[in-house]
């Protein structure tokens, strides 16, 4: 298989500045992307922070088996997705470090979703309320559970989906990176298939877009970048109250060569 991928970050139609970030190291097939907090504070320093940390600690660790751990690891997961989860511990400790000792950046921090593929395994970690979603064969599921104030509410039965949506809290976040000094980092993984594309977001895009309005543009795009392009025009189309940001992950299989074509036709044909 192979990975299409398509990414973009906007502005929006409201915001003054731009919080997010994202970088992709295709070589890698690892993605990450940020949605900084703090305002005044410096959000969007504690986003390219966290995001350049995390590429920087993985692109280590893929040369250096020697590269430390950070965090605690699980047994129920693969080494990369542990590798992955311990860049975000890493993140969380240099963007915390910074918002100690600079009065100005005090309370920043951010949200982080992160993606590592290797073969068929989806490696998934994330902070806060940056999603990642799966569309397979027309169906989205959302991969990642929102560490926000109403997210909360909604797992408990306190608030419904639809009230949680309406809320003037769903930007209260009950997790994030760098506003102390450990967090918790929730990771897990998934077998992809050809056929499948994986979304990640910042909740400019969760809050602005329908989830059948996203697997639609999924569905339809002719390309992961057309998609992700589709996707930042809706959510400022339908008010682009905060930046936005995506990346759109296509899982293609690899046309046959000559060699394995032949292969297939002495087996067929014997």
């Amino acid at each position: 298989m192979r990975i299409e991928a398509g990414a973009r970050t906007d502005l929006g139609r409201v915001r003054r500045n731009n919080e997010d970030c994202f970088e992709i190291e295709a070589d890698l097939n690892l993605y990450v992307l940020s949605d900084g907090m703090g305002g005044e504070a410096h959000g969007e320093v504690a986003s390219r922070l966290a995001v350049q940390t995390i590429m920087g600690h993985c692109q280590q660790a893929a040369n250096s088996h020697a590269t430390p751990i950070f965090g605690e690891s699980k047994a129920d997961v693969s080494e990369r997705t542990n590798r992955l989860a311990s860049a975000i511990h890493l993140a969380n400790r240099k963007v915390y470090e910074m918002a100690s000792s600079n009065p100005g950046h005090a309370g920043m921090g951010a949200t982080i979703v992160a993606a590592w593929i290797e073969g068929q395994r989806l490696s998934l970690a994330h902070v806060g309320d940056s999603r990642a979603y799966l569309l397979r064969a027309g169906s989205l599921d959302q991969l990642t559970a929102d560490h926000s104030l109403v997210a909360e509410k909604v797992r408990i039965g306190i608030l419904t989906p639809q009230e949680a949506d309406a809320s003037e809290m769903q930007s209260v976040l009950t997790r994030a990176v760098g506003t102390n000094e450990n967090v918790e980092v929730d990771a897990d993984e998934q077998m992809l298939l050809a056929g499948d594309a994986v979304l990640m977001c910042s909740d400019g895009l969760s809050r602005m877009v329908t989830d059948p309005e996203i697997a639609s543009i999924l569905l339809t795009s002719i390309s992961a970048q057309n998609a992700a392009d589709r996707l930042v025009d809706l959510a400022n189309e339908n008010g682009g109250v905060d930046n936005v940001s995506v990346i759109v992950l296509r899982i293609v299989a690899k046309p046959e060569g000559v060699l394995d074509r032949l292969k297939i036709w002495k087996r067929n044909s014997g």
